[in-house]
């Protein structure tokens, strides 16, 4: 059977009546928001979105809102048309790729949508105003696409928790599904940023994943002081000469506030850059 050539669709108003007339049929819509340069980690929750729905929207957009001063937005990779030759192998329906001023009209006063209580530490403590642009553009994306199920990466622990949220407090009643931190067979956390690594950088990132092994058999073996646990982290990846820590913590893993002692589920969170390229990873510490 040949591939389905997914539906190129640039216009909000485009997205919605298509999926108006895909509920009005009674279809299930999966959304996957994507940023492009898709890669593994990418394609398995168009995968997921696959089991959850049964007509799959692709979204293909770089939010400049979410970025801020001094960051990676003017060369944040992009290659639609390989994405799209990838998305039509797995059978996607609808590729939304919209450009800036489809988004954020011109002429419009801008409309900002906040999840504070979540946002305050982590990356919403070190990165300003990125939270309030991932969820604004969510709203918008939720609105255009329509979807009954949303999937959303595990790697990115905080913006999962946030979106879920998002989507309770402003009543979308978007089911919000996440999917599985994907590694490459070393261990690194697959990220369209990994391609601005140099070989050694690329090397001594794969320090994220040691830490948090380790950090995971510490707390299978019983401890539960978040402190220790922290700084066996931090020692594991400070062994590095290009590692530059931006924070590591260990929270709740739902309300995300930091903890002094694991008493229950928790997740320890980490950012670091290697030769200005930073990446973000975590691990779930459940109870046993």
């Amino acid at each position: 059977m040949n591939p389905i050539e997914p539906k190129l669709i640039r216009g909000v108003q485009e997205l919605q009546a298509w999926s108006d007339q895909a509920r009005c049929d009674g279809r299930r819509v999966a959304l996957v928001p994507t940023m492009g340069a898709l890669h593994e980690g990418h394609l398995s929750l168009v995968r997921l979105a696959r089991e959850h729905g049964d007509r799959v929207v692709v979204s293909i957009f770089v939010n400049p809102t979410q970025f801020g001063v001094g960051e990676d937005l003017a060369k944040y990779p992009h290659d639609l048309t390989g994405d799209l030759a990838k998305l039509r192998a797995l059978g996607v329906d609808v590729v939304f790729a919209p450009a800036a001023d489809e988004m954020y009209p011109p002429g419009v006063a801008p409309a900002w949508v906040e999840v504070e209580h979540l946002t305050r530490g982590l990356c919403g403590r070190s990165r300003p105003g990125h939270f309030r642009g991932v969820t604004s553009v969510v709203a918008r994306l939720f609105n255009a696409a329509r979807p009954h199920v949303a999937i959303f990466g595990q790697k990115d622990y905080q913006q999962l928790r946030v979106i879920s949220a998002l989507s309770r407090a402003l009543l979308f009643g978007v089911e919000i599904v996440a999917g599985p931190t994907v590694r490459e067979p070393d261990g690194l956390a697959m990220s369209s940023r990994n391609a601005f690594l140099g070989a050694e950088a690329r090397q001594q990132a794969l320090s994220l994943n040691a830490a948090l092994r380790e950090v995971r058999r510490l707390h299978r073996e019983g401890e539960r002081e978040a402190a220790y646990l922290i700084e066996v982290a931090r020692g594991r990846i400070e062994k590095e000469e290009l590692a530059e820590i931006q924070y590591i913590e260990l929270c709740d893993a739902d309300t995300l506030e930091p903890l002094e002692r694991i008493e229950g589920p928790a997740v320890m969170a980490l950012a670091v850059f290697f030769e200005g390229t930073r990446l973000i990873d975590n691990t779930l510490l459940e109870a046993e």
